[in-house]
């Protein structure tokens, strides 16, 4: 049982590995967009 840990455990590393080259470093959230204000005109 040992060994399949081990196995396990490697085949993690090797996909965190992967999914950072592929995508960059761990995931940061999006930040929130800054609401611009907007005239708007009363009357068309």
């Amino acid at each position: 049982m040992d060994y399949i840990e081990k196995a396990l455990e490697k085949l993690k590393e090797w996909a965190r590995k992967l999914v950072e080259a592929l995508l960059g470093p761990e995931a940061q959230p999006e930040p929130e967009p800054i609401p611009v204000p907007v005239r708007d005109p009363q009357r068309r």
